[in-house]
């Protein structure tokens, strides 16, 4: 694996972070050592890279067992210089260019996979959604966020942080956050700070159909100040729903767990056949 500083990298392929990217690098091998490390025991594992820019994450990924690194970048200025890292890494390195809002990670590698990556921020939660769909493809997910969406997967009900993106998270996934990393030790740095969280498979989620739970979500948090019975109005007769999922109708979303959810989600689409 190549030795060549990851600054000296950057200044010779122009790697200026781009906004529109929603790009901030993560130079410190030290931090990149540790997410590499937080996303557990990957001896046999392909991991996938989401945004590896320069390529201090991969760098660190491509020090434990994994059996492979995929590493999917946007940005031509950033896969020519992981082309370099490539060559040098004895065939575990495969670089796929391409936007990841598009790919299909799950063909780019044999199980066991994982994914490990320092996420573009402004499309984080939409990659997230999409991954969640296929969660039982993979072993685990180590995905660094702003703070503020870590905050919003792990939330409690009955927080403020609590919301659809929590549900649906929370559905599919056991969710803990690992540790935070402050602004500062980004280049540039953002105007928040950063928080690793690692997300495995739920064996037993509560049944209920995405699409269905989706709606009920939607509609409940859509009006989250008001009551149940009065925001999921929307859905028809609201009080046949709550009565159903044995929830009061005076509640309001925030106050509903997954498994409440899930519930109002079976009774939708039982009333809908």
């Amino acid at each position: 694996m190549t030795d060549t500083p990851l600054r000296e990298v950057i200044a010779r392929h122009g790697l200026s972070a781009r906004k529109g990217l929603g790009q901030h690098f993560l130079l410190d091998l030290n931090l990149t050592g540790r997410i590499a490390r937080a996303a557990g025991d990957l001896a046999g594992v392909t991991v996938i890279e989401v945004g590896p820019g320069p390529g201090g994450l991969t760098r660190a990924l491509l020090t434990t067992p994994a059996r492979a690194v995929v590493a999917v970048e946007r940005d031509e200025r950033c896969v020519a210089a992981l082309a370099e890292l490539e060559q040098t890494a004895a065939g575990r390195l495969r670089v796929v260019s391409g936007d990841a809002l598009a790919v299909d990670l799950v063909a780019l590698a044999e199980a066991p996979r994982a994914i490990v990556a320092n996420l573009p921020y402004n499309i984080g939660t939409p990659l997230l959604l999409g991954w969640l769909r296929q969660l039982d493809c993979f072993e685990s997910l180590t995905l660094m966020f702003q703070k503020e969406v870590a905050e919003r997967l792990t939330a409690l009900p009955g927080s403020k942080s609590y919301g659809r993106l929590t549900v649906i998270t929370q559905w599919r996934a056991e969710v803990r956050t690992l540790f935070t990393l402050p602004a500062r030790a980004f280049t540039p740095p953002p105007k928040i700070d950063s928080a690793v969280v690692r997300l495995t498979p739920r064996l037993h989620p509560e049944p209920a159909p995405w699409q269905t739970l989706e709606r009920i979500t939607a509609a409940a948090f859509g009006q989250r100040r008001k009551m149940l019975r009065a925001s999921l109005r929307v859905l028809g007769n609201p009080e046949e729903l709550l009565a159903e999922a044995k929830l009061a109708p005076t509640l309001r979303a925030e106050e509903v767990d997954v498994a409440g959810f899930a519930a109002l989600a079976r009774a939708l689409a039982a009333r809908e056949g």
